[in-house]
């Protein structure tokens, strides 16, 4: 028996602010059923840094990724605690 797969939807968005070296970025998780979730991420460039902004993205969207997933993970807990009544104990 096959089964019915589902569509989860991570949109990253990233705004760049070149005057403070400011790099912001927020992973929206859309999913059937549930409520949106936004994980956010920021890095800013040090000044005697070289600027290569896909640095500051690469970071940013990372720790918004880190960030998103953490609260699935908190999400997924409680979960479990309500079906089962007891403390969960998550490994990574």
């Amino acid at each position: 028996m096959m089964m019915q797969g589902q569509h989860w939807t991570v949109e990253v968005v990233i705004d760049e602010h070149h005057d403070d070296r400011l790099t912001h970025a927020e992973a929206r998780l859309q999913a059937p059923r549930r409520p949106a979730m936004a994980g956010v991420g920021r890095a800013r460039r040090n000044p005697e840094d070289p600027d290569v902004p896909r640095i500051g993205d690469e970071l940013a969207v990372a720790r918004a990724l880190s960030d998103l997933a953490h609260q699935l993970l908190e999400v997924a807990a409680g979960d479990i605690e309500m079906a089962t009544r007891e403390k969960a104990r998550l490994q990574r």
